[in-house]
C-alpha cells in the first residue's frame, strides 16, 4: 500500500485563480489527497523552498512520430524533452506516425509501441481522413481525446485532407458523442511560389502562404461549427491575425469554438528569420511583427484560448540543413525554404520562452498556468485529472525559478533532432524538477548517474498512457 508523501514550498501556485503563497501538498497513490496553506519543511518528501511550485504543463499538440518515423522523434526522447521543461502530459497528433492514427487498430498499435517508454503521461488524438468516419466513435471509446483533420495537403501521403462534404459525414458521426474536431485551418487560395524569387529567402516561402489561406479555412470552420453546434471545434496553431475578427464574432455568437497558437508565433517574427535558416519553417508560417503583436493582444484578451508547442521535428536532411550531420541530397539547395519540411522542434522549452516574452507584455504567472496547464488540460478532456493542483487530481508538478537566467543550447536539448530556431536564445526561467503523479522524473541537480538516475532523468519511466473518459467540465 502506498505511503503518503508531501511536497512543500514557500511559493506555490495552485491554480490561475489563486495567489502565490506557502503550501504543503499531500500525495498518495499519485493523487493529491489534501493541501495545507503552510510551508512545512520538516518531514517533507520534497521542499521547493523559494522556487515556484505549480501544476505541470500540459502540451496538447506534439508530434511524437512513433511508430514509423522514429528517426524524426520517438516517445522516449519526446517525453524526456517534455519532462526537462516541466511538461507532465503530452498529447500526440495522429500524424506523422505510420500508420496514421485513423483506425482503432492504428490507435492500439501506437499505444503498444509507447509502452515502457513514457517519462510523462501521454495520450493521442485520432485523425479524420476521407472514408474513416465509421472509425471515429470506436476510437473515442478506446481513449482518443478527439480528432484532427487537414483542410489542405498535410505533407504526408497517409493523412490526406478532407473537403466540406467529407467533413459533414465525419461531423455527423461526432455529433452522436459530442466528439471534438480540430482543424489545420489553411485552404488553397491560388497563391503560389514565384519561381523567380530566391527559395533561400524566407519571404519567398512566406508570400506563398498568405493569411488569406487561414481566413478562408476558418470561415469554413465557423460555418461547420454553426451547423453542428454540439460538436466542439478547435483551430490548431493559429498564425494569421487577419482571422481574429471572424473568431471573435463566432465566440460572441456562442459557438463551441476554441483556438490555440504556438510559442513560435508569439516569440519570433518573420523579420527575424535569417536566409537559409529552414529551422524556422512551419505551416502556417511565422508572420511579421505587427501580426505577432495582434496575436499577443488576442492571447491577453482571451480570444486565443491557450498555447502549445506544436513540436514537429524531422531529420536535418529533410530540413535541407547541414547541421547535426544533415546531408543535402544531390540536386537539392541548402536552406531552400520552399522545399524543406515544415515544423519547429520545441517541446519542453516553451515555459521560459512564454514567460520571457509574456511578462514584458503584462502576462502574470497565473496567466501562464491558465494558458499552458488548465486550458490545455480541459482541451484534452483531462480537467478532472490535470491542469491544477487540487484534491483528487493527479500530483503533476513543475518546480522552476521564473527569475533565473537560462540559455538554450541545442546540444543540451533532449529531443532527438536538435535543429531548432531557439538555439542560443537567452530566457528568464529555469525548470529544476518535474513530478508526474507524485514521482520525480526530472531533476536538474542529479548530475551523477546512479542506480535510479541517468542524465537528470529517473531511470524508471513513470509516465502512463491516457485513455480515461473525456472530461471538459471543471
Amino acid at each position: 500500500m502506498s505511503q503518503e508523501t508531501s511536497f512543500t514550498g514557500k511559493r506555490v501556485l495552485l491554480s490561475s485563480a489563486s495567489t502565490i503563497g506557502p503550501a504543503t501538498i499531500y500525495v498518495k497513490a499519485g493523487k493529491v489527497t489534501r493541501i495545507e496553506n503552510e510551508y512545512l519543511a520538516e518531514g517533507a518528501t520534497f521542499d521547493a523552498g523559494q522556487r515556484l511550485l505549480m501544476a505541470g504543463v500540459v502540451d496538447s499538440h506534439v508530434h511524437i512520430n512513433q511508430p514509423g518515423r522514429t528517426q524524426w522523434e520517438g516517445v522516449v526522447t519526446a517525453s524526456h524533452a517534455a519532462a526537462s521543461g516541466g511538461v507532465t502530459t503530452i498529447i500526440d497528433m495522429p500524424l506523422n506516425c505510420i500508420p496514421s492514427t485513423v483506425t482503432v487498430e492504428a490507435y492500439e498499435q501506437k499505444r503498444k509501441s509507447f509502452a515502457d517508454g513514457m517519462w510523462v503521461d501521454v495520450g493521442t488524438w485520432g485523425g479524420v481522413v476521407p472514408g474513416n468516419a465509421d472509425s471515429l466513435v470506436p476510437m473515442l471509446a478506446e481513449g482518443a481525446r478527439g480528432f484532427k483533420c487537414f483542410l489542405c495537403d498535410s505533407g504526408v501521403d497517409e493523412f490526406p485532407p478532407v473537403d466540406e462534404a467529407q467533413l459533414r459525414v465525419a461531423m455527423t458521426e461526432l455529433k452522436r458523442v459530442n466528439g471534438m474536431l480540430m482543424f489545420h485551418a489553411e485552404m488553397e487560395t491560388g497563391a503560389s511560389v514565384n519561381e523567380a524569387d530566391d527559395p533561400t529567402d524566407y519571404k519567398t516561402f512566406l508570400d506563398s502562404r498568405p493569411p488569406a489561406m487561414e481566413v478562408r479555412a476558418i470561415d469554413l470552420v465557423v460555418k461547420m461549427c454553426r451547423e453542428f453546434a454540439t460538436v466542439p471545434c478547435h483551430i490548431v496553431h493559429l498564425s494569421a491575425a487577419d482571422a481574429l475578427p471572424a473568431i471573435r464574432a463566432a465566440k460572441a455568437e456562442g459557438l463551441p469554438l476554441t483556438v490555440e497558437t504556438c510559442f513560435h508565433y508569439l516569440t519570433i517574427s518573420a523579420e527575424d528569420v535569417p536566409t537559409c535558416s529552414t529551422e524556422y519553417k512551419c505551416c502556417p508560417p511565422i508572420r511579421g511583427q505587427t501580426n505577432r503583436d495582434l496575436l499577443w493582444e488576442a492571447v491577453l484578451d482571451g480570444t486565443i484560448d491557450f498555447i502549445v508547442s506544436d513540436h514537429s521535428p524531422c531529420t536535418p536532411d529533410l530540413k535541407l540543413h547541414p547541421c547535426c550531420g544533415g546531408k543535402i541530397a544531390h540536386g537539392a539547395t541548402e536552406g531552400d525554404f520552399v522545399s524543406a519540411w515544415g515544423g519547429i522542434a520545441s517541446v519542453g522549452i516553451g515555459l521560459p520562452l512564454l514567460w520571457t516574452e509574456g511578462k514584458s507584455r503584462g502576462l502574470s504567472l497565473q496567466d501562464v498556468t491558465r494558458l499552458v496547464c488548465e486550458r490545455t488540460a480541459k482541451h484534452a478532456g483531462l480537467c478532472d485529472r490535470k491542469g491544477q493542483i487540487a484534491v483528487g487530481l493527479d500530483a503533476d508538478f513543475v518546480v522552476w525559478d521564473p527569475e533565473e537566467n537560462s540559455h538554450i543550447d541545442a546540444e543540451k536539448l533532449h529531443f532527438r533532432n536538435k535543429l531548432t530556431p531557439y538555439h542560443e536564445r537567452s530566457c528568464k526561467g529555469l525548470v529544476h524538477q518535474t513530478i508526474v503523479r507524485g514521482s520525480t522524473v526530472y531533476d536538474i541537480s542529479q548530475v551523477d548517474n546512479s542506480d535510479t538516475w541517468e542524465n537528470g532523468f529517473s531511470k524508471k519511466p513513470h509516465g502512463q498512457w491516457i485513455d480515461s473518459p473525456i472530461s471538459r467540465t471543471q
